[in-house]
């Protein structure tokens, strides 16, 4: 168990803010950078949350729900659903329209009008540029084809490119702080603060070890095969394992994770 804490805690040395289970921990009840994000992104630097939540289920009784990676609330009312992604198959475009959907249709109350409903935002923050169109950003709204307007839904759909680099803008300085590995070299104290105590306590480590460790409990316990293999696509999709650490850890084969691996690149 020692050894393996040990191989842990140097994988962990070697997540950023793009690796999905180290983001989780992150933003879990961490109120004070989600607000941050959302303000750079969204240029909006008086925007102020009531609520934030890390891997928040949308419900959806009728078919499948979805678990958001940050869902918060502003005091205005405008929801906000945030998805950092490093698979281009997580931030397609009728993915963003379904978390949409659940938003809206999660929020909307019974006697409620339509005309209550609050702005929404979808965000996906991309570790490549998914729309392929060499921009930071990209916004994503609904218009009049033959007016050539907006059409003034208030539902927004947001793009972010986590590939921009630019350290002389904040949403740049914002992408660098997301590839980073090392809290001593981010641009916002904020966010260097949690990934230092993630990182650098051995409180925070211990907690990152636990998560993994659970990750590998979960599909060596568990007899089913296809949960085995569920949490061996997760890692593969974070990019941070090498083939032969998901092999021991999902407890699948090595020849069944290569397997996987060539067909998420299909």
């Amino acid at each position: 168990m020692q050894e393996r804490y040990e191989r842990y805690e140097e994988l962990i040395r070697q997540f950023s803010l793009l690796d999905d289970d180290f983001m989780k921990k992150c933003f879990e009840n961490g109120t004070s950078c989600i607000q941050l994000i959302l303000r750079i992104i969204l240029k909006q630097p008086k925007l102020t949350l009531v609520s934030s939540h890390g891997q928040h289920y949308i419900k959806n009784l009728w078919g499948r729900s979805i678990q958001a990676d940050i869902y918060a609330q502003d005091t205005s009312g405008n929801i906000y659903d945030v998805e950092v992604q490093k698979d281009n198959k997580g931030a397609d475009a009728k993915r963003a329209r379904y978390n949409s959907s659940l938003i809206d249709a999660n929020i909307f109350d019974k006697g409620c009008e339509p005309l209550d409903l609050p702005e929404s935002y979808v965000i996906f923050v991309t570790k490549n540029d998914v729309l392929k169109g060499s921009c930071p950003v990209y916004h994503v709204e609904r218009c009049v084809r033959e007016l050539g307007s907006d059409f003034n839904d208030c539902q927004h759909i947001i793009y972010v490119n986590a590939g921009y680099e630019d350290d002389t803008t904040p949403l740049g300085r914002l992408m660098h702080d997301f590839r980073c590995k090392d809290a001593s070299e981010m641009y916002y104290k904020e966010l260097a603060e949690r990934v230092r105590y993630l990182k650098e306590t051995r409180e925070g480590v211990n907690d990152m070890c636990k998560i993994m460790e659970d990750l590998r409990e979960e599909g060596r316990l568990v007899g089913r095969a296809e949960v085995r293999e569920e949490t061996a696509v997760q890692m593969l999709r974070d990019g941070v394992l090498p083939y032969d650490k998901i092999a021991l850890y999902a407890g699948i084969s090595l020849e069944r994770v290569m397997i996987l691996g060539k067909e998420m690149i299909a």
